[in-house]
C-alpha cells in the first residue's frame, strides 16, 4: 500500500514588493489610475522617482490611507 503524496505547498516569496507602480497603487487603493495621479499632483500621495519611473512606496500608501481616515474623522 503506497502512502499518499503530500499536497504541494504554495510558493511564497519572503520579500513583499515595497515599491509599486502607480497602476498597482491604484488597484491597492481601489481607485482609478487618474484619481491616483490627481492625488499625486495635489501632493496628497507621495512618490519616489527611479530613473524615469514614478513609484509609490508601501509606507506612502499607508500614510495616504491614514490621511483619508483623519479627514473622515474631522468631517
Amino acid at each position: 500500500m503506497a502512502s499518499p503524496e503530500p499536497a504541494p505547498q504554495p510558493i511564497t516569496s519572503p520579500l513583499a514588493r515595497r515599491l509599486h507602480p502607480v497602476e498597482d497603487a491604484a488597484y491597492v487603493l481601489g481607485f482609478e489610475r487618474t484619481t491616483v495621479w490627481q492625488e499625486i499632483r495635489l501632493g496628497r500621495l507621495r512618490t519616489v522617482r527611479v530613473g524615469r519611473r514614478r513609484l509609490v512606496p508601501t509606507e506612502y500608501i499607508d500614510d495616504y490611507v491614514e490621511l483619508l481616515k483623519r479627514e473622515a474623522e474631522a468631517a
